[in-house]
């Protein structure tokens, strides 16, 4: 199975995501098809050594940047990296594609490309909420639909169940809405209308949960769902929380000999605990519901966030997560 990665979008240029690409291939025996400028990939690859069968190069010679408005890109920049790395997968040569570009974008690309899985209203994205204790928090939807209806958060826990169940090996995944308290009759107009449906799904539903249960300090759950526009917020504080914690600890250990010490013996645990709340260890966010796989990395991806991606968006295909949805939405008719 071939993925393929756009390989020009991310912040820092090509060379963390071919590093990314190389130790896929040669740890996890993945295949790789770097999508971007051919002469900039072909001089990175250079540097290291890899199976010539499981990496190839498919030249894009445009960049959809940053800034960039999403749905004019898409359309304009057909040559783009995002594009070409999406037409890999809606003509089966991959299956599955990763980018840490141009969200919007990237969304965009593969809802114009790849369409949607028969029966799926919105596609929304699914972000990992890294947790001290075993698998992550699944937030769904972190970002793609601003506005929803009860009907999409019924499907976004059914989606959410899926993936849950099928990557993170959660054999009975616990979902949850997220509200602004555990009591039944907490919530919005369509948070407590989704509540009611989701209620009558043969799924786990534990009803409402707070934002304190994402990170393992309430209620118990796998699979949080809300609406993006509640849901990006939540993720971007998250992230934001997570660096000024490291950067007071970093900041109050320089002022101190004593404390500089305590920092070197507790070393192998503070690196430990940074591992288990990094991102790079789940790679991006899957774009559950487009009729093939699509993950979107942070702008800033290092190699182990790619080769973490790659490896989540085999495993999607081949636990054959679309055909599950499919079968499920159609089964339990919402």
């Amino acid at each position: 199975m071939w993925v393929a990665v756009d390989a020009m979008s991310g912040d820092y240029g090509p060379d963390r995501i071919v590093e990314g690409a190389v130790s896929a291939v040669n740890h996890d025996g993945r295949k790789v098809a770097l999508v971007g400028k051919e002469e900039e990939i072909s001089e990175i690859l250079l540097k290291y050594e890899y199976d010539t069968n499981h990496i190839r190069i498919v030249h894009a010679e445009e960049i959809i940047e940053m800034n960039d408005s999403p749905s004019i890109a898409v359309r304009a920049m057909q040559d783009s990296s995002i594009v070409q790395a999406t037409q890999l997968v809606a003509d089966k040569s991959c299956v599955g594609l990763f980018s840490p570009g141009n969200t919007g974008a990237t969304m965009a690309s593969a809802l114009l490309y790849l369409g949607r899985v028969p029966g799926v209203l919105r596609p929304p994205i699914a972000a990992p909420i890294p947790q001290e204790h075993g698998p992550p928090v699944l937030l769904v939807d972190a970002g793609a639909n601003v506005d929803c209806k009860p009907e999409y958060l019924a499907q976004f826990a059914v989606m959410g169940e899926i993936y849950s169940r099928q990557i993170f090996n959660i054999s009975k995944p616990k979902v949850g809405i997220l509200s602004n308290g555990e009591e039944d009759k907490k919530g919005n107009s369509v948070t407590l209308k989704a509540f009611e449906q989701i209620r009558n799904l043969p799924i786990e539903f534990v009803g409402n949960v707070e934002g304190r249960d994402l990170y393992g300090a309430g209620r118990e759950v796998d699979v949080v769902v809300c609406d993006g526009f509640v849901g990006n917020i939540v993720l971007k504080a998250t992230e934001g929380l997570s660096k000024s914690i490291f950067n007071v600890l970093r900041e109050s250990i320089a002022k101190s000999s004593l404390a500089q010490t305590g920092a070197l013996l507790l070393k192998p645990t503070l690196t430990a605990i940074k591992k288990r709340l990094d991102y790079a260890e789940y790679g991006g966010a899957l774009l559950l519901g487009v009729d093939g796989i699509c993950l979107i990395g942070h702008g800033s991806s290092n190699a182990q966030a790619v080769r973490s991606a790659i490896r989540v968006a085999t495993e999607c295909a081949e636990k054959e997560v679309n055909r599950l949805i499919a079968e499920d939405i159609k089964k339990y008719n919402i």
